[in-house]
């Protein structure tokens, strides 16, 4: 019987080490780890632990102080800057959206820049606005300031979907939200992740979270992975530290 064939990698750290500059100790210290095509590997951990910095690795907002992070086989330091953060989307807390730009001006940024249509742009945005449960008609020309937080939020991750780049990364995209909201956005985002396919890096401390969202969760500890699991895996652990989180819930 033929086994099933393994998924691409798209994101590969070899070696990797960061400091920056000044600094008296590594913020990631000789981290390896590949990434496959459609999964959702969540980064979990402590303020301090480096699972942001690893994320900004992998878009070049940082660069390697050691070894290499490859994005589709090619080094960050390899890529046209511009080319390898249009093909990533990113969202972050808060959203990060231009406060004076409307909605769909906002969610259609990177396709007009890609010298896309007018109406293709359009076409999109409204597409990306049903998708993340926002009626273009109602949302469209509406301000960030006049969006709930959750709502600015929808619209960050239809910003990030807007060009269709294949690698999402997302930097506690949920952390300032109250709970309901926080509980809604996570289900809604673990279900479009599913029908979209897309290959995702999620950074949180909430190890609840990462239990929903991710196939596989990378518990980060002073700048290392201290394990790397599946959600089912990370439940029956015996890892300490694991344990400590399992214990939250």
């Amino acid at each position: 019987m033929s086994q099933p064939a393994t998924p691409p990698t798209v994101v590969q750290f070899r070696g990797v080490t960061y400091a920056p500059p000044g600094a008296s100790a590594p913020v990631i210290s000789d981290l390896n780890l590949d990434i496959s095509r459609g999964e959702t590997l969540v980064l979990l951990g402590e303020s301090g632990c480096g699972k942001t910095t690893t994320l900004r690795l992998i878009n070049r907002l940082l660069v390697p102080t050691a070894g290499e992070v490859l994005v589709e086989g090619r080094a960050t330091t390899a890529w046209d800057e511009i080319e390898l953060r249009r093909c990533t989307g990113y969202v972050i807390q808060e959203a990060g959206l231009f406060p004076h730009f409307t909605v769909a001006r906002n969610v259609g940024l990177v396709p007009t820049l890609a010298g896309w249509a007018d109406e293709r742009v359009r076409a999109r945005v409204d597409e990306l606005l049903q998708l993340v449960g926002l009626e273009s008609r109602r949302f469209a020309e509406r301000l960030p300031r006049e969006l709930s937080g959750g709502q600015r939020q929808r619209v960050g991750v239809a910003r990030a979907l807007a060009a269709d780049p294949p690698l999402l990364l997302m930097d506690e995209p949920f952390g300032a939200l109250d709970p309901l909201t926080r509980a809604a956005l996570q289900r809604e985002f673990a279900q479009l992740r599913t029908r979209l396919g897309k290959t995702c890096v999620f950074v949180t401390h909430d190890v609840r979270e990462a239990l929903l969202i991710g196939t596989r969760v990378a518990l980060m500890e002073a700048g290392r992975i201290r394990l790397l699991a599946t959600p089912a895996e990370f439940r029956q652990t015996d890892d300490a530290l694991a344990r400590d989180y399992l214990a939250t819930l």
